[in-house]
């Protein structure tokens, strides 16, 4: 239910931005969204279609790039991608690991007429 209040600042945001340079309308907001971020990119398009009615961003596309858990593992030193579910050094069988991605959440660029 979060994700709401996230579409909510999202359109905050880019519906400022897009007035600061005059724009009539957003076309496209970009959005990078990390495994680890806790959001769900399928429900923030639901909400983003309700929520963004009547607004600068109504009809605009939303696109959410993944962005995977990149880990450093502190025992071999290797870096890997690995999955959710799967918390270890996937070369070694470490848990001795450092996430170097996979929690980010931001805007990356918005489109705008």
């Amino acid at each position: 239910m979060h994700e709401l209040s996230i579409i909510e600042e999202i359109l905050k945001i880019t519906q400022n931005e897009a007035r600061k340079h005059n724009a009539k309308r957003i076309l496209e907001i970009r959005l990078m969204v990390g495994e680890m971020s806790g959001v769900i990119p399928d429900i923030m398009q639901e909400y983003f279609n309700i929520a963004s009615k009547g607004t600068l961003a109504e009809g605009a596309l939303l696109k959410i790039k993944k962005v995977p858990i990149k880990i450093k593992c502190q025992n071999c030193c290797k870096e890997s991608i690995i999955k959710r579910n799967k918390v270890k050094c996937p070369l070694c069988g470490s848990y001795d690991i450092k996430i170097i991605s996979g929690r980010e959440f931001y805007i990356d660029s918005l489109e705008v007429e």
